[in-house]
């Protein structure tokens, strides 16, 4: 069994802030080639988040493969109980849409927010459920809460047998020049 964590930016700070910016269309596109990969190498879960942003367009983007995949699951794990009831009520629907589309569901703690410690928790959690992490995050975003899931990640990866895939911005326009040249052949 080969698990995938898929965590990175969120999407005020990739700049999405509706369904309809194209964005989001060459983040999935990014997302589905490296799930494929990951899929044809062995992986058969995707671990991730319910963040808005690279956890949810990463769900999106392995329930799109799932034709393609049937075997391939996706699990939506949130570090807290009640993780995104203070969100605007369409983004706390999109995310119980996404909860009732996975394989699997659950939150790592059974209490509501209570402390940070709840947060260090959830990526021990990933870390220990997963081999491999693929993280959208580029060290010049200092200020991106993704940091802290990056550094954690780089740390099991120089310490222990864990694989960690960076996302950069370099990288991300490298996808962007891919997706737009496959929107050409069409």
């Amino acid at each position: 069994m080969s698990r995938i964590w898929i965590t990175g930016f969120r999407g005020f700070e990739l700049g999405i802030f509706n369904n309809k910016d194209p964005k989001r269309q060459v983040i999935i596109f990014a997302l589905q080639k490296l799930l494929r990969n990951e899929i044809e190498d062995g992986a058969d879960w995707l671990i991730t988040g319910g963040q808005m942003g690279i956890e949810q367009l990463a769900i999106e983007a392995a329930l799109e493969l799932k034709e393609a995949y049937p075997e391939f699951r996706v699990a939506l794990m949130t570090p807290f109980k009640n993780f995104g009831s203070q969100w605007k009520e369409a983004n706390q629907a999109a995310l119980l849409k996404l909860k009732t589309q996975v394989d699997f569901t659950s939150s790592v703690s059974q209490l509501s927010y209570t402390s940070p410690q709840q947060l260090h928790d959830y990526q021990n959690f990933m870390l220990a459920h997963t081999e491999k992490a693929i993280i959208f995050y580029d060290e010049q975003a200092e200020e991106s809460k993704a940091r802290y899931d990056f550094l954690v990640a780089k740390k099991a990866a120089e310490n222990a047998n864990y694989e960690l895939t960076v996302v950069d911005f370099d990288r991300l326009q490298e996808f962007a020049d891919e997706y737009q040249e496959s929107q050409r052949e069409w």
